[in-house]
């Protein structure tokens, strides 16, 4: 897998991807138990459809071992194995937390860390890999602002910051580069993701919460606010407006505002029989 490791270096892919592929090819390679010079598109078809009848794979999942396996055989073996059909990905609209349901999860934050790592999540729209790499030397205070260095697709972005987390990282006492520290380096997102889950616990939010979770209610609560979708984009790093576009699906508060058609129907009924006692109303 040498090989392999080092095209996944070149490309820029992030430590994650690399395992994920790294995994799946070296699985797929004592399921098919050939070599890579041996291996035939029915050996890859077969795998996939190991995963997909009898361990029961998601279609994610199944997608990732896909890519996994042409990444090795066409772009490092030079193979060109095509028309490989995987399950279709289900789209499902991720779930959003209201603004009274945030605001109980960072009051039920154990220390004061954690409800700086919550409300940054919520305050920037940050992924929780570029949370645990950002660094003090990220932040422009004064001016509201932060970095994400090498974010997703290796690119550098600008997110915003609160006025309240301005204050509060002005009165702490910088112990390390890293904006929050674990105790050898930077926090894993392991960490992350139990103190979140903890403090969406304590809160008793019915719920699945996640630090996606506050990143994606980040982004829906600007879209209801008005903000430019377009800009919500470029706060979130997406390359793709399609990507964002999803919260135009979730967002509920224009929605709460629509009449139903039925209740128009009854008012115009109303004000036009409502001085004839004649005429039966129906009620409501």
């Amino acid at each position: 897998m040498n090989e392999l490791i080092t095209e996944l270096k070149l490309r820029g892919l992030s430590p994650h991807t690399i395992d994920n592929y790294v995994r799946y090819n070296t699985e797929f390679l004592k399921f098919s138990n050939k070599n890579p010079s041996e291996v035939e598109l029915a050996d890859l078809k077969a795998y996939l459809a190991y995963l997909v009848a009898d361990r029961k794979s998601a279609p994610r999942t199944v997608n990732l071992a896909r890519s996994a396996l042409i990444f090795y055989y066409n772009e490092v073996l030079g193979r060109n194995f095509t028309n490989i059909k995987t399950p279709k990905v289900h789209a499902a609209l991720p779930s959003v937390l209201t603004k009274e349901e945030v605001k109980k999860v960072i009051e039920c934050a154990g220390t004061q860390k954690s409800r700086l790592i919550i409300m940054m999540l919520y305050a920037s729209g940050l992924r929780v890999s570029e949370l645990v790499n950002m660094k003090w030397a990220d932040l422009e205070l004064d001016e509201k602002i932060a970095w994400v260095r090498k974010g997703k697709g290796s690119k550098d972005r600008m997110i915003i910051l609160s006025e309240s987390l301005v204050k509060s990282f002005k009165q702490l006492q910088q112990v390390s580069e890293y904006l929050f520290p674990g105790r050898k380096g930077a926090l894993t997102t392991k960490n992350i993701q139990k103190l979140v889950k903890l403090a969406a616990s304590h809160a008793k939010i019915n719920k699945k919460v996640t630090p996606h979770t506050l990143r994606h209610s980040f982004a829906t609560h600007l879209l209801e606010n008005g903000t430019d979708i377009r800009i919500i984009q470029e706060l979130l790093g997406h390359s793709n407006l399609q990507t964002t576009q999803i919260y135009t699906h979730i967002s509920s508060k224009q929605k709460k505002l629509i009449i139903s058609p039925l209740d128009e129907l009854w008012l115009t009924w109303l004000n036009k029989y409502k001085h004839n006692p004649q005429i039966s109303v129906p009620t409501k």
